[in-house]
């Protein structure tokens, strides 16, 4: 019998070898240092400057330490893969391809702008895919008329693009990338280019009339503001206090585009929230699009995508059914996981927003182990996941929604219809297990994180697929502060599964052994990161303001010890991110927004997680903006920092900025004229470090006069701090 070709290609990477025995020898290193500590704290004086210094550098080498194991999961077995979706129809008959059923979940219209949602759904409905086997189903948590407006006219713009794509084999099947890319086009291009032009001028003056008269409508009588939306739509789309909302607004069974051929599914879907009743941010979103999904298409396999991801691969669904279709990979697989990457990064990207080691440097680890965690997007799932582990199945409370039912009637049925309202309202998950046992699950800001944490812990895999093309290609922030407080909203999410009872370091580990539970508690520690940074990046140069030396001397073995731990983990970060398709010039970025994060929004996610703990109201969830304007791209695109607003993560990280800078130079001096480098010169180089790497503020403060420069207002309190700081630690030092 003549064997057929694979669909599918793994191999170890060589490096694995090499990270175990440097973990090895760094492990002793570690072990080392803390022998240093307790001898300081053994022979300081009972002084409260002695306490004030040495406590807090052995906590912060602590903490340092344990992050260090963490990561240490990721480089023990590190996989690479590869898939053959050429090879998949001798195995699977292209009729036979299970049906998919895609999530796109927007919340926003003025900061998710629903041009770019648009933008999301059509590349996805122009898979080179059986189009009646997919579904696409938009979730607008904002119900906005705006967004129902933009998806009606991309329903229309749909049965031409989706026929264009087939007939010319087009690979950037997101309009707007196609247009933006592609300067050379045929007559037939060109046309459609108008025609999308058209349409994206529509769904953006929408937007822009919606914008200006938002807080009047919002204020304005129900006739009032139903006359303002009709005036320009020529519909009454007014539905404030709304019930569940689903619109079919492209059916395959119904509808064709203009070569005849069946259009995708797509399914507009504003659940039902009152203020009675939790609503669970985006994962209540995904759960109530996973039963609505279920009552009117119930598709075995399920993609998620964030609203600005667009599918850069019309391939991309073979690539996972190179892994679903085949049983012998992973027994109990649960989702394939693809990288999540970006476009529209600058050369240096200088806020770190690839996140290469979370997104793909960590995945390939985890990979080696029971599989990557979910990022919130770029995931093909099988519906299965969703109720209960691979040996423990949880029943829905109706039998519609359990991932075996077979749905026999077309989308826009009545009866479907109305079942689908019915698990679309406000109070349909009270006393059942969505949330909790089944579905993604409630608990945390990341949802994303927590939901394949918990589904891994009940023993379902994963596998981490990452093509040469990128399967998915999204927005990224483009100002410091969206960068910030995304990463800042992350963290709190991350907190509170630390400190709940399915915390990785105890839960995880019991759930699903030490190197598991430790990669997943890499990710859960996350804003820790935070203790040890602020400490270094302030105690060692108020010390060095005081000309006390805090840390080794030159001629000292303990010098060369914490000169070998710190060139030989950074060496190591430097050397994995460049092996995973980077740079050494977006490497130093990444290093350097690592301590950015450190001293601004870690801290403050730790602060805020703190206040909540204790009942003290603090922020609520923020979306992070997708509108950005021409001065803000032009500035970045030149890797220039945007600060503009001011904010109070900018004090702490312009206060440290400041500190160092000044230590730096009283330090540089008392060298010279000491001219030693013994005590002070471990210090002096740690400020130099932190000096180095805050050269964009100091042009930001000092040298631009720009909309995104620090505001002078941050710069000026930043100051006073550092001389009310450098005044309370000189007297404790002095003490």
């Amino acid at each position: 019998m003549e064997s057929r070709p694979p669909l599918h290609d793994v191999w170890p990477l060589r490096r694995r070898h090499f990270n175990r025995l440097f973990a090895a020898v760094y492990s002793l290193a570690i072990l080392t240092l803390f022998y240093h500590h307790v001898l300081k704290l053994l022979q300081s004086n009972s002084t409260l400057s002695s306490f004030f210094i040495n406590i807090p550098l052995f906590i912060a080498d602590i903490i340092l330490s344990y992050m260090w194991s963490t990561l240490q999961a990721y480089r023990m077995n590190p996989l690479n893969r590869k898939v053959f979706p050429e090879n998949l129809e001798k195995y699977l008959a292209r009729e036979d391809f299970p049906a998919i059923d895609i999530f796109i979940c927007t919340a926003d219209p003025f900061k998710e702008p629903p041009i770019n949602v648009v933008n999301t759904a059509l590349s996805v409905m122009a898979y080179d895919y059986p189009t009646q086997k997919l579904s696409v189903y938009v979730s607008d948590d904002g119900g906005s008329e705006l967004t129902m407006f933009a998806f009606m006219e991309a329903a229309k713009f749909g049965k031409i693009w989706l026929p264009f794509c087939r007939e010319n084999n087009i690979m950037d099947r997101c309009p707007d990338a196609y247009f933006r890319t592609n300067c050379v086009l045929g007559v037939d291009a060109l046309e459609i280019k108008m025609m999308y032009e058209s349409m994206k001028m529509k769904v953006e003056k929408s937007v822009e009339v919606g914008k200006v008269s938002d807080d009047y409508i919002s204020t304005s009588s129900e006739e009032n503001r139903r006359h303002v939306l009709s005036k320009y739509w020529g519909k009454d789309f007014t539905r404030q206090n709304h019930p569940p909302i689903i619109q079919v607004l492209s059916s395959c069974n119904k509808d064709v585009d203009i070569s005849n051929e069946a259009m995708p599914n797509l399914v507009y879907v504003s659940r039902e929230k009152s203020k009675a009743t939790p609503h669970n941010f985006k994962a209540g979103a995904l759960n109530t699009l996973l039963r609505v999904s279920a009552s009117m298409t119930n598709a075995p396999i399920i993609l998620t995508l964030d609203c600005d991801m667009y599918s850069n691969d019309p391939f991309t669904p073979q690539r996972a059914l190179c892994y679903i279709s085949d049983k012998s990979t992973r027994p109990n697989l649960g989702y394939v996981q693809f990288p999540q990457l970006y476009h529209g990064l600058n050369k240096a990207d200088i806020y770190g927003c690839d996140y290469k080691r979370s997104f793909q440097v960590n995945p390939v680890g985890m990979d080696g182990l029971a599989g990557p965690c979910y990022f919130g997007t770029c995931c093909f799932f099988n519906r299965r996941i969703f109720f209960g582990g691979p040996s423990s199945y949880v029943q829905p409370e109706i039998p519609e929604l359990s991932p075996d039912h077979i749905v026999d009637k077309p989308v826009n049925d009545r009866e479907i219809l109305s079942l689908a309202h019915h698990v679309a309202g406000c109070g349909y998950e009270y006393k059942t297990n969505w949330g909790s046992r089944m579905g993604f699950r409630y608990g945390s800001l990341v949802e994303d994180y927590y939901t394949g944490y918990r589904l891994q812990c009940e023993g379902w895999q994963s596998i981490f697929c990452d093509p040469t093309r990128p399967a998915f290609l999204g927005d990224v922030p483009i100002s410091l502060i969206d960068a910030l407080s995304q990463n800042r909203r992350w963290c709190v999410g991350f907190l509170e599964v630390t400190f709940s009872k399915y915390s990785p370091v105890t839960f995880g580990i019991r759930s699903m052994g030490i190197l598991m539970g430790q990669s997943y508690a890499h990710y859960a520690f996350w804003p820790i990161w935070s203790i040890p940074i602020t400490i270094y990046a302030f105690l060692p140069s108020l010390a060095l303001l005081n000309g006390i030396p805090i840390l080794p001397k030159v001629q000292e073995p303990w010098f060369f010890l914490y000169v070998f731990m710190f060139l030989g983990a950074y060496a190591q970060d430097c050397l994995d991110f460049i092996l995973t398709k980077g740079t050494f010039r977006r490497w130093w970025s990444d290093q350097r927004m690592w301590l950015v994060r450190g001293v601004s929004s870690q801290l403050f996610a730790v602060v805020e997680y703190i206040s909540r703990y204790i009942g003290v109201d603090t922020h609520g969830y923020n979306l992070t903006s997708k509108v950005t304007d021409n001065e803000q791209s032009k500035r970045y695109e030149e890797g220039k920092f945007e600060f503009g607003v001011p904010s109070p993560m900018f004090v702490s990280l312009a206060t440290a900025t400041i500190l160092n800078l000044i230590a730096f130079l009283i330090g540089t001096v008392h060298m010279f004229r000491e001219r030693s480098l013994n005590n002070l010169f471990f210090q002096v180089l740690i400020a130099g470090f932190g000096v180095l790497n805050s050269l964009p503020f100091y042009e930001a403060m000092v040298l631009r006069s720009d909309s995104g420069k620090m505001p002078t207002k941050i710069t000026i309190i930043s100051t006073l701090f550092v001389v009310g700081i450098y005044g309370v630690t000189s007297f404790v030092l002095r003490t």
